[in-house]
């Protein structure tokens, strides 16, 4: 098919026939790069291996992690809901950065857990990597991983001469335990180091993890790092994020650029009311200067049909509105305040089951999200 080419290799205890036929009609079939064996732990003749772990990844907030791929502290085991910690080992928002010359790379992932997709969002954005490469000042999308077990390589030929920056974006919803990039031997290779600057940390529910993202760089957290050009940390606990004290009091050890509390999807108005003043005094008590975005709830956009739902949104974005009014009210500066857009679009196309995105409505997150964000940071 000429340019960009791909190959298909299971690993050895699943070369059965039928698997071996199916795997083998596939691979002459598609041009995305990917590889179901994960490579040992040498690189295959001619090329060199490269562990990324050595030179780091954005969107990893602490050093001090139980796995190197982790969003959580290791301290925090004690001190948040198991529930939370689990979900804190997944790398959602995480990114390894690099450049070469290679026309060739491969990329070899050990996953934390068999789990590899859900019913409702597919294993390329549960599980997959997701890779972009720069073409002047844009980022190109240019293969993901198509995960059939735990161990998998994501391998790709025939890229363009050049030499060039590229974003590997981490697994949504599983985690990373090793994860190696092989380029050939003689091709010019850098570690971009991970940006220290201050970033956007975001803390919010399933649908700001990345929920239910085809992959990885649809996630609108990811979408808003290519979009404006700034490190972001995903703090998206799925059904978990509650504006708890416990998080927040972690949260409040990383300078950010911007705190965006996006938490009513999980919670209710009584929740709301209770918790937003807190939450924010924390990081303030903190954080004297930087801003803090309240974030509104998405409405679902089948709620014309089944109108509880606005209700139930009616109450949860008025409690959000009056917590906000008042923290002004006693002077805390630096709030902002989204109302939803709607998020989702009116349309009914932009979510999955009425609740978490498609591809569209991540989009759309992301066009109201940099919206918001891009005065907030342009006035620090």
């Amino acid at each position: 098919m000429g340019g960009f080419q791909a190959t298909l290799r299971p690993m050895a205890h699943e070369l059965r026939l039928g698997r071996r036929e199916l795997l083998t009609a596939t691979a002459s079939a598609v041009t995305l790069g990917l590889q179901d064996d994960a490579a040992g732990s040498r690189a295959p003749s001619g090329f060199a291996r490269h562990d990324v772990a050595e030179w780091g990844v954005e969107g990893r907030g602490w050093d001090e992690t139980e796995r190197f791929y982790s969003r959580l502290p290791d301290r925090a085991k004690k001190t948040v809901r198991p529930v939370v910690w689990r979900l804190g080992q997944h790398s959602a928002g995480m990114v390894a950065r690099f450049q070469t010359s290679a026309s060739s790379l491969n990329f070899n992932v050990k996953l934390l857990v068999p789990d590899l997709d859900m019913v409702h969002m597919p294993a390329t954005g549960v599980s997959g990597l997701d890779l972009y490469g720069a073409d002047g000042a844009q980022w190109r999308w240019v293969s993901c991983g198509m995960p059939r077990t735990q161990e998998y390589q994501l391998s790709i030929s025939g890229l363009k001469d050049g030499e060039r920056e590229y974003l590997l974006y981490l697994p949504l919803y599983n985690g990373v335990e090793s994860l190696t990039i092989d380029v050939p031997e003689g091709a010019r290779f850098k570690r971009v180091l991970p940006r220290r600057e201050p970033p956007i940390v975001y803390y919010g529910t399933s649908i700001a993890q990345g929920a239910c993202a085809s992959r990885p760089g649809m996630a609108f957290t990811n979408i808003l790092h290519r979009r404006l050009d700034t490190p972001v940390l995903n703090l998206g606990f799925s059904g978990n994020g509650r504006m708890e004290t416990e998080v927040g009091a972690l949260i409040a050890e990383i300078e950010a650029s911007c705190y965006v509390i996006d938490c009513l999807p999980n919670m209710g108005p009584e929740d709301v009311s209770a918790r937003t003043g807190p939450l924010v005094r924390q990081l303030r008590a903190a954080w004297p200067e930087t801003p803090i975005l309240l974030v509104e709830d998405r409405r679902m956009p089948n709620s014309v049909l089944l109108p509880a739902r606005d209700a139930f949104h009616d109450k949860n974005q008025d409690a959000l509105r009056r917590a906000h009014q008042e923290l002004v009210a006693e002077g805390v500066r630096g709030i902002h305040y989204l109302a939803d857009a709607p998020f989702l679009g009116t349309d009914g196309e932009g979510t999955v089951d009425g609740s978490h995105p498609t591809d569209l409505g991540m989009v759309r997150y992301a066009d109201a999200l940099e919206a918001a964000l891009k005065p907030i940071l342009k006035a620090r």
